[in-house]
């Protein structure tokens, strides 16, 4: 009997040895254990806008004054009645043009794609024109007004939209018009492609003559 007792007072402090040992600590952990704290990240404030092909394509164009806008060095007016529609790819600008005994407006789409950039002016034109099938023949000029090469090309009959990553048609329009005017600007070219049902861009006539007598080169 005094063995067993001698014995059960020798074990009792290994018992409690090991039941602490089997408890998780409540002890804070130290610094090095704590986890760091997550770096804050600012909020992205730049517009959607600028991961679009337009911006990486096609410069936007600034608008100089009230009814001015200018791009590549060169600037002209926009008409009265003119709207400048959303953003789109590939363009610096689009106006909508009112319809006049039509169904739809037309447009005014410009163009800029950098320095050296976009073709000559012949063989744009030569695609403007595979863009129809013509009704007659298509009429050219080519003047200098200052320092600025203007070209110009107007041709009438069933339009072929093209449109897509291939350019393919989105469907015949017939009666439609197409006054393209190239401008070799300098910082490059600039391209105005201006189409629409017949009816729209003859009424308009007087304002696109306005629109091309205002081009002018931008002062510095």
């Amino acid at each position: 009997m005094r063995f067993l007792i001698v014995l059960a007072l020798v074990l009792i402090p290994f018992v409690g040895c090991s039941k602490q040992s089997s408890e998780p600590s409540q002890t804070a952990p130290s610094a090095s254990q704590q986890q760091a704290p997550m770096p804050s990240v600012a909020p992205s404030h730049a517009s959607p806008q600028t991961m679009e092909p337009q911006q990486q394509t096609a410069p936007e164009g600034q608008m100089a004054e009230e009814g001015k806008s200018s791009v590549a060095g060169i600037e002209w007016k926009v008409p009265a009645g003119w709207k400048t529609q959303e953003p789109r790819p590939m363009r610096v600008v689009t106006y909508s043009i009112p319809a006049s005994g039509s169904s739809e407006d037309g447009e005014c789409g410009v163009f800029y794609f950098g320095t050296g950039q976009g073709g000559d002016a012949a063989a744009n034109i030569e695609r403007w024109k595979n863009q129809f099938e013509m009704d007659s023949k298509p009429e050219e000029s080519s003047t200098t007004k200052g320092d600025l090469k203007i070209t110009t090309v107007k041709a009438s009959g069933t339009y072929l939209a093209p449109g897509g990553p291939m350019m393919q048609s989105q469907g015949k329009k017939p009666n439609y018009r197409l006054h393209g005017v190239i401008v070799e600007g300098p910082q490059g070219s600039v391209f105005f492609k201006i189409t629409g049902p017949s009816g729209a861009i003859n009424a308009a006539e007087s304002d696109i003559t306005k629109l091309m007598d205002s081009i002018h080169k931008q002062a510095i």
